[in-house]
């Protein structure tokens, strides 16, 4: 700002006449002061400046809640991933059982089944639900990091990108282990399919085919 050589204009003015003469000025070169003079080329930079620490805060929260979403949906797809594998278990103790039972206890091993199946299913949807967020957080991050590039910001970008790419492989390597349990579930499902059709007579009514051809692949019974 260019105001001081204002004021001590106004004041050596005011020196020479009357007292009100001087208040006068003084409360004139006052106001003149608190007027900022900026010169043109400082407001680009201060404008630079200023966008890229709000694109720097803006890849800060982004990465938190890309972090959150990540942790929920790595633990939900891990609990999802548990249940499966429990149900897995409970089909090849039901297939070894078939023959070995009675029907009432056969419907009891079922009764089993169906709620492991309905745990799977609970976790599934829960799973799905967090992976919405978590897809939404990782463009608002990518976003972020496309903003922070643009604006100069090329440490946030970097960061912001590395940070990205690193939850990516986590939610990976997570997706990879339920894809695992999904085989095995399906392969579970197949013996435990082909020995009931064996045993067909002893089966209590329902228990073939009673879960819709439209449900999700790895929850059917076919």
């Amino acid at each position: 700002r260019h105001a001081f050589p204002v004021l001590a204009g106004v004041r050596r003015r005011g020196l020479s006449g009357p007292s009100g003469r001087w208040h006068q000025a003084l409360g004139l070169g006052v106001a003149l002061c608190a007027v900022p003079v900026v010169q043109q080329g400082s407001v680009s930079l201060s404008n630079d400046a200023l966008i890229r620490r709000a694109v720097s805060l803006v890849t800060d929260s982004t990465a938190t809640l890309l972090s959150q979403t990540t942790y929920a949906l790595i633990e939900a797809l891990t609990e999802y991933t548990k249940a499966v594998y429990t149900l897995v278990s409970l089909y090849k103790q039901y297939s070894n059982l078939l023959g070995k039972m009675n029907s009432e206890e056969v419907d009891a091993v079922w009764q089993v089944v169906i709620g492991a199946r309905v745990d799977v299913k609970t976790k599934q949807q829960e799973y799905l639900r967090l992976e919405s967020s978590w897809m939404t957080a990782l463009r608002l991050s990518e976003m972020a990091a496309e903003a922070a590039y643009q604006s100069g910001a090329d440490q946030a970008s970097v960061t912001a990108r590395s940070h990205i790419q690193l939850v990516k492989s986590q939610v990976q390597e997570v997706r990879q282990l339920s894809q695992k349990a999904e085989t095995k579930l399906a392969e579970a499902q197949t013996e435990e399919l082909i020995k009931a059709q064996g045993e067909e007579s002893s089966l209590p009514q329902g228990i073939l085919g009673n879960i819709d051809a439209g449900d999700d692949p790895y929850l059917r019974e076919d």
